[in-house]
């Protein structure tokens, strides 16, 4: 069993900023990719940004050069860095973890229950 929680989300005004905090623990051997991912009522969650256990980011084109995705691989952490933030990107923010087990070794996917960000002045 892995579990994933997330931190963070609040009311910002337009322009102004956020970290979201996600920290995974439980059965797992590594954790390889994590991410954010964001949705809305009425409309399919979609992608933020990930990261690799290497480094390697990946971002939505709606947020590059906003958003910063980074972790603490010792922690098991992943953070969003959200600046410059807009009332478009108000959603419930999700973070997804992908391991492997630790006995198994098999693939697995876990998320959390998600952190809502308003953006509104």
């Amino acid at each position: 069993q892995v579990q994933v929680v997330e931190s963070g989300g609040g009311l910002v005004q337009p322009g102004g900023t956020l970290r979201l905090s996600c920290a995974a623990s439980g059965m797992f051997r590594s954790i390889n990719l994590m991410g954010w991912y964001r949705q809305v009522p009425g409309k399919q969650r979609e992608l933020v940004a990930t990261i690799t256990s290497e480094g390697s980011t990946n971002y939505a084109d709606s947020v590059k050069g906003r958003f910063t995705i980074s972790r603490d691989n010792t922690k098991k952490t992943v953070y969003l860095q959200m600046n410059s933030l807009k009332p478009e990107d108000a959603a419930n923010y999700y973070c997804n973890v992908q391991y492997l087990h630790i006995a198994t070794f098999q693939a697995g996917s876990a998320w959390g229950q998600g952190t809502q960000v308003f953006v509104s002045s």
